[in-house]
């Protein structure tokens, strides 16, 4: 795996691609399979670094990189650059055994996160501690629990709820597959799928 770095304009019609020697881009189309001479991004603190940039069009230079907006500048028109995860092997299935396991060892009342990483495995982050915005762990992600009936182990004896909560994973888990993008919100219940459409779409799904 790895990340490359497309800029995408405001309107959304038109992308470039950071070249690998860091300043040049080409155009491309948004989130297309790497080619030679793209820049390669394996470090993810470098990624994110570039994820949420501004980027300024300059006649000589192209574009050029300004400081990541504040909040409220996003509301802002402009280029934004993003990270791209590419993959270059099968995806796996994310194991529901260990979602079960890491949801009954968190502790109620605390604002977890639950969420996928790029490689499938299931994490927890406390959300008064860590940050979500720009972090390119989560490749897909959950709602915001802190809840005993959400959370630790007597959330883990309702079997519907967790059925359905890996269901809405295994769909996020697709999107994030099909699209490259990131933090990925889980759907709601109600627009879910029969668990089995999800496994077959993973595991017939064609890697770069």
């Amino acid at each position: 795996m790895c990340f490359s770095v497309d800029a995408l304009s405001a309107a959304g019609d038109r992308a470039w691609r950071l070249l690998e020697d860091g300043h040049h881009w080409r155009a491309c189309i948004y989130a297309e399979a790497i080619q030679s001479g793209d820049a390669r991004i394996v470090d993810r603190a470098i990624a994110e670094d570039w994820a949420g940039r501004r980027l300024k069009r300059d006649k000589e230079l192209g574009l050029v990189p300004k400081d990541k907006p504040g909040i409220f500048d996003f509301l802002m028109r402009g280029v934004f650059a993003h990270a791209v995860l590419h993959r270059f092997s099968s995806a796996p299935v994310p194991d529901k055994s260990q979602m079960l396991n890491l949801i009954s060892r968190l502790e109620p009342g605390t604002p977890w996160l639950v969420y996928l990483n790029p490689a499938g495995h299931f994490q927890a982050l406390d959300t008064s501690r860590d940050g979500i915005l720009g972090n390119l762990d989560i490749a897909v992600r959950g709602e915001i629990a802190s809840g005993a009936a959400y959370i630790g182990e007597r959330a883990t004896g309702n079997e519907q709820l967790m059925d359905e909560i890996y269901r809405q994973f295994l769909a996020g888990w697709c999107e994030h597959l099909d699209t490259s993008n990131m933090a990925v919100f889980v759907p709601d219940a109600e627009k879910l799928k029969p668990e089995q459409h999800y496994l077959e779409h993973i595991r017939n799904w064609q890697h770069e």
